[in-house]
């Protein structure tokens, strides 16, 4: 999940500077010890801030370290987003740690795919899978009720640290939450997209939190979790996303995983468009014609696929997005993997243009612009429709 630039104010306050200098300092340090003396004191603030509501410290200093520091803003960034997701409460006498997880889902669907409420006997098969799957054996669960969208997740850091106290005071009293879905946004609907469950987890301090935390042997690692849950997971979440083709990914930390959706959720795309032309237009994948072109606005920003018929390549028929995530830039060979995974499908014709082109949008829609063989922005315009109210752009 790439992390987002926020707006500063021109007064700089005492708690933004306290945090850019504890960050600036733990950035700078030079042995572990230093390192706990640093950590220790920014995290005691990032808590007071989260606690209190104070959003604004916390992304004006991030702002401000963006280009005057990089180091210490991610130093900064992984504080703030690590005591967002996890806290330490007492519970009957003892101590536990808590950890909000997310657990996403790619998906496609011609139909459009669903953000539903869980109903009580799908929700206890998710936690039964995770449980036995994914999490430690002395593990606490709770989850929400609900299956969310990118833009349904929390929207700030002081919100995420809410429903991390919420939801973990769920998992230690032994039920999930039911969420009031009255006042969630409408989500945005795209040919492929993610979708997550939220779940706390909370464990006797310092044990284990995942399954992979108990055994440095092969039968307790990370792949082996993760193949059980994509077969077993995925078989408890097939009522929840009818009439859609879908990938569960491995739950994890939650900014962690909701990264990891995001670089994962650009190739399946890919895989995804080609299949949907497939099935839509009856042809075969290298009947089909990309064009790959860099997107910039003050600096590089995202590459556009635009997908024609090969018989008429001056159409864009259908497109997709690719974003570039964290430090990845003009030197990273991205178009090498867009290319790569296209001939994985099957797709022989491709054109990758290497000029600059403006982030440019429909006027009338709002949807992006994509390139042609040619390097012209062109709006989609399938040929027929493919079926009632598909979407025609890939998320």
């Amino acid at each position: 999940m790439k992390r987002p630039r926020f707006g500063s104010r021109s007064r700089v306050s005492r708690d933004v500077s306290q945090l850019s200098w504890l960050a600036v300092g733990l950035a700078e340090s030079g042995s572990k010890l230093e390192d706990a003396f640093w950590e220790s004191r920014l995290a005691l603030l990032v808590e007071q801030l989260l606690a209190d509501g104070d959003e604004e410290e916390l992304t004006t200093t991030l702002d401000r370290l963006y280009d005057s520091h990089p180091q210490a803003h991610d130093e900064l960034a992984d504080m703030v987003e690590s005591r967002a997701e996890s806290i330490r409460v007492s519970h009957q006498g003892q101590d536990y740690d808590v950890l909000l997880v997310a657990v996403p889902v790619l998906a496609w669907s011609r139909f459009g795919i669903p953000a539903p409420s869980i109903p009580a006997d799908t929700l206890g098969a998710l936690k039964a899978q995770l449980c036995g799957h994914v999490l430690a054996s002395q593990a606490r669960v709770a989850l929400v009720d609900f299956l969310f969208s990118p833009d349904q997740l929390p929207r700030s850091y002081t919100d995420t640290h809410r429903l991390t106290q919420d939801l973990g005071r769920c998992a230690l009293a032994g039920q999930d939450m039911a969420l009031d879905t009255r006042e969630m946004p409408e989500t945005n609907r795209f040919l492929s997209d993610t979708r997550y469950l939220l779940a706390a987890i909370a464990v006797p301090r310092n044990t284990p939190l995942f399954y992979w935390h108990e055994s440095h042997e092969s039968e307790g690692s990370r792949e082996v979790a993760r193949q059980q849950w994509r077969q077993q997971g995925g078989g408890a979440l097939e009522p929840l996303l009818a009439g859609c083709a879908f990938e569960p990914l491995l739950p994890d930390a939650y900014h962690a995983a909701c990264r990891q959706a995001d670089k994962d959720s650009r190739p399946y795309s890919l895989k995804a468009s080609v299949a949907f032309l497939q099935t839509a237009l009856g042809i075969t994948p290298d009947q089909l014609k990309v064009a790959i072109g860099p997107f910039h606005d003050q600096r590089l920003e995202e590459y556009r696929l635009g997908f024609s018929l090969r018989e008429r390549p001056e159409t864009v028929i259908h497109g997709v997005v690719w974003a570039l995530l964290g430090d990845e830039d003009e030197n990273t060979d991205a178009v090498g993997e867009m290319s790569a995974l296209l001939r994985e499908c099957g797709i022989t014709e491709i054109v990758a243009h290497d000029h600059r082109f403006p982030l440019e949008f429909c006027d009338d829609c709002g949807a992006p612009l994509y390139p042609n063989g040619e390097g012209e922005l062109m709006h989609t315009d399938m040929p027929e429709e493919p079926a009632s109210h598909a979407p025609r752009v890939l998320h």
